[in-house]
């Protein structure tokens, strides 16, 4: 079997079944998979650990999906790191041949690959996202640090289609004084829904 098949390695950084805390469909059940690997570089992010690819145990997509199917959970979310940064087409074979749905987290910053169901672009500013990516996108989630955000916010979400669903999400450090912002902002922008982080209020991963 080639290494595009079951047998083809992915850095994975951490993986478990939990509750999804953000977006669209956040407070459902999914299974996690963070891959390993970013070139991004958001200063604020919290899983900077995730940007070197080599740092992460390698997985075969055969006990990727297996893993994942074993778990029960019917909607497994990829994210990173950059997913976009591995070929994801084998991967997303495997778990949908076992009946689980395929959603993505990126920051559309890579050529897609692959087979989705729900595609969430998080536009960054120090890559941006392409456009065969906003195209495509299901949900765009602005991460808010200040209030300039919301501009590069608007830019993305006149790039996307009209069914794309349009989410503010306020940086976890600075929620305090970002939220109040982004609620009269959507209070004026009715096409805007807010996100947040509920995992964090939950206390899981």
């Amino acid at each position: 079997m080639n290494a595009g098949g079951q047998e083809q390695l992915l850095p994975v950084m951490e993986h478990f079944y939990t509750i999804q805390g953000e977006g669209y469909y956040q407070g459902r059940a999914a299974y996690f998979l963070r891959l390993g690997g970013c070139d991004v570089g958001c200063p604020w992010c919290d899983v900077k650990e995730s940007w070197l690819a080599d740092a992460h145990k390698k997985m075969s997509v055969a006990e990727i999906a297996e893993t994942i199917a074993l778990s029960g959970a019917k909607v497994c979310v990829i994210t990173g790191g950059e997913p976009f940064m591995h070929d994801l087409t084998a991967l997303t074979t495997a778990i949908r041949e076992k009946n689980i749905r395929t959603h993505v987290e990126t920051s559309g910053a890579y050529p897609l690959s692959g087979f989705w169901d729900w595609i969430c672009i998080s536009p960054k500013r120090f890559k941006l996202p392409l456009a065969e990516c906003l195209n495509a996108a299901h949900e765009l989630k602005a991460v808010i640090f200040h209030r300039n955000d919301i501009r590069f916010a608007e830019e993305n979400a006149a790039k996307v289609s009209k069914e794309c669903k349009l989410f503010l999400q306020p940086e976890w450090s600075r929620e305090d004084e970002v939220l109040p912002m982004i609620i009269e902002y959507v209070k004026e922008n009715q096409q805007w829904e807010v996100s947040l982080q509920i995992h964090k209020y939950m206390n899981i991963p």
